[in-house]
């Protein structure tokens, strides 16, 4: 840890993984009530756990996201973070938000917009975290005088991503055009300007881990950035398929959507590329492990199963099915949270004490458990889900009675996902198991440390 106030990101890290155990408690919860029978139906029925599972999936990410960002920006802009005081408010903050919000929706107490359930208040609350996040890293950048285009890039996505919340502030009587303003939340944040936070952290991940040069590093990004303004925006059309609009939106929504694989595919190949062109073995190899594992899943999910359901001939069948569901699992696992999971990895060995550099035996563990389980759960969801379109949505049997016809299948995802919830828990276990390290050690300000390239483009100051 080359400066003291990177200790605040052990503590958001730690909010993180603990809401990420609470969603995949829920998550299980919520797929053993297609088994039934289910003896808390009349205290947490399956709309409640399915809710909380979702809503602590955003939570958890940001959370990894703000943590990852102080970490992130103190190290490229050499520099202490402009206030530690507002980063630990900020925390609280967002903390008591996100408990309040679940508790809320025990009670119902909440929107039923899937995925910004979150009652007004919170939602204010929310934008006031943010407000505060992003003048904390703005200034940290403008006191430090030193401006790289991964940080700007990173800046873009974060900023873009408060300004793309705003929509969820708003009230709509017309429940298509709530539907219609919903996705310029949530598709332009996972479809879109997320990809552009999980670009800046896999470039400032690439450049320390494998030496690769950080002008070319730099370069990829604006590649990637471009793609994802001329297919992500657009792109969310093909949401529009079935919610009353203009039947335009449909070759759009198509046409675009094809192209959102290419900024994932360009992840993949610039994080291929900087590893063949690696001449610097860096001791942490299971931070490299999510790293480069993020790039690859993150193309499979989002991109390759995305791609499978996404046009309207297909989609007509497979919206709102099983198949949906395959997609959603294996796209925030590969692009967000292994990206988050990558910068945990490579920080605790500074920001936590008497922890292996290269990473523990039972890292290593939690690393093959849970990609081995989500492979397995995209399985399950898919088989499912193809017997889910055929029985109801070819042949016209009810959605009940296929249900059970499907369980089986369900029986294979609670197995799978059984042993993703043991490699989650081995990965919270491995980094609660040090003390956090609170004060800054191994790299004195100002140098560079061993295996890292220096800056050499967007530099401002």
């Amino acid at each position: 840890m080359r400066y003291k106030s990177q200790s605040v990101a052990y503590w958001y890290f730690a909010l993180a993984l603990i809401l990420f155990g609470l969603q995949i408690v829920f998550g299980l919860l919520s797929a053993t009530k297609y088994l039934g029978p289910d003896p808390f139906l009349n205290i947490m029925p399956f709309d409640v756990t399915k809710t909380i599972h979702t809503n602590l999936l955003i939570v958890w990410l940001l959370t990894g996201f703000m943590g990852a960002t102080y970490w992130m920006v103190s190290d490229e802009s050499r520099s202490e973070i402009y206030s530690v005081k507002l980063a630990y408010i900020q925390l609280a903050l967002w903390a008591v938000m996100g408990v309040t919000a679940v508790i809320g929706y025990f009670f119902r107490y909440g929107t039923g917009n899937k995925f910004l359930e979150q009652p007004l208040p919170h939602k204010i609350v929310i934008v006031v975290v943010m407000l505060m996040f992003l003048y904390n890293i703005g200034m940290t950048i403008k006191r430090s005088g030193r401006f790289t285009t991964t940080e700007g890039v990173l800046l873009l996505g974060l900023g873009s991503s408060a300004v793309l919340y705003l929509p969820a502030l708003l009230h709509y009587e017309n429940y298509i055009v709530s539907i219609f303003y919903r996705w310029w939340t949530i598709h332009l944040w996972v479809e879109g300007v997320w990809e552009m936070i999980q670009a800046s952290f896999l470039a400032y991940l690439l450049i320390r881990l494998s030496g690769a040069d950080r002008e070319v590093m730099e370069k990829w990004l604006y590649v990637i950035v471009g793609l994802v303004f001329i297919a992500g925006i657009l792109g969310t059309a093909h949401h529009y398929y079935w919610i009353g609009v203009p039947a335009y939106w449909l070759p759009l929504g198509g046409f675009f959507s094809a192209l959102e694989p290419l900024a994932l595919l360009g992840m993949a190949m610039y994080a291929y590329y900087a590893m063949r062109r690696s001449g610097v073995n860096h001791p942490n190899t299971l931070a490299l492990h999510w790293t480069l594992g993020s790039a690859v899943f993150g193309l499979f999910g989002a991109g390759l199963l995305g791609l499978a359901h996404t046009f309207p001939d297909i989609n007509k069948w497979t919206h709102g099915t099983l198949i949906t569901a395959m997609h959603g699992h294996a796209a925030f696992f590969g692009a967000y949270a292994m990206i988050v999971m990558a910068m945990i990895s490579y920080a605790m060995p500074s920001m936590t004490r008497d922890s292996d550099e290269q990473g523990s035996s039972i890292g290593y563990w939690a690393f093959w458990l849970q990609v081995s389980g989500m492979f397995g759960m995209t399985l399950s969801f898919a088989t499912a889900g193809i017997g889910q379109v055929y029985l109801e949505r070819v042949l016209g049997i009810g959605y009940l009675d296929v249900q059970l016809k499907i369980q089986v299948h369900f029986v294979m995802l609670i197995a799978c996902a059984s042993l993703f919830a043991i490699g989650v828990g081995l990965f919270i276990y491995d980094f609660f198991r040090h003390a956090p390290r609170l004060d800054a050690a191994g790299v004195e300000a100002g140098a560079t440390p061993l295996g890292v390239a220096p800056a050499s483009g967007g530099r401002a100051g």
